[in-house]
């Protein structure tokens, strides 16, 4: 499946018709980079269909960043924090997957769904293929992390390729859910059912993720984005 193209180019002209709804608390900066721990929007972003969401995106993006400079392109070969990186797995599979792409994919995507939006192709099927996508990203990266603690040099070269591929896809991923669906969401999903959905995300947001809470993986990212 493409990852732009025709899979975003009609839902573009769609927004382009319809106009931007949202509020200027769900387009500010959030200025992500390392050290620099992402501010969640005041009102927990509840103002539009996808503000809690957008303000998640930030601090995903802020651990991608983590990651990138430990064992991207721009990470020190000869010494990698396997400890750090094995938080950031956790994050990964616990916050952006299990927390975040469950609220999209059981909330968020049902809901354009529901108001016309076909499930299969267009966003949300690039969305859905790119979400499988980085699971296997993160698997691999799993499945790497101990032989490579303990010196496997192919272990190692799997968890960076892993890494890599997961960190280009997920700014390319958030880069096309911020600039293109979620702006569609927010126009067409307003109303009584953004607020049902802002409640249902909230509701969402009180389960524990293998024990963890969303407070304590928020927690986690701070502590790694921090330094």
């Amino acid at each position: 499946m493409s990852c732009g193209g025709s899979g975003f180019a009609r839902w573009e002209r769609t927004r382009a018709t319809h106009g931007d709804r949202r509020s200027s608390s769900s387009t500010r900066s959030t200025g992500v980079g390392r050290g620099n721990v992402p501010v969640m929007s005041e009102g927990n972003g509840t103002d539009t269909a996808t503000g809690v969401l957008r303000d998640e995106h930030q601090l995903i993006l802020g651990v991608v960043e983590v990651l990138d400079s430990i064992v991207g392109d721009g990470g020190d070969r000869d010494e990698v924090d396997f400890e750090r990186v094995d938080q950031c797995i956790s994050f990964f599979r616990l916050f952006a997957d299990a927390c975040h792409h469950g609220k999209e994919e059981d909330l968020l995507f049902r809901e354009l769904i529901e108001q016309g939006m076909p499930g299969d192709e267009g966003p949300i099927g690039v969305m859905l293929s790119e979400h499988q996508q980085g699971r296997l990203y993160v698997r691999g990266m799993a499945d790497a992390i101990s032989g490579a603690r303990q010196g496997d040099s192919a272990a190692e070269q799997a968890l960076r390729v892993n890494a890599r591929r997961y960190i280009d896809l997920m700014r390319g991923h958030i880069g096309k859910e911020d600039g293109i669906l979620f702006d569609i969401a927010d126009n067409m999903v307003v109303g009584g059912a953004c607020q049902a959905l802002c409640a249902s995300y909230e509701t969402a947001c009180q389960g524990r993720f293998e024990g963890k809470s969303k407070a304590d993986l928020e927690a986690m990212a701070a502590r790694l984005i921090a330094g």
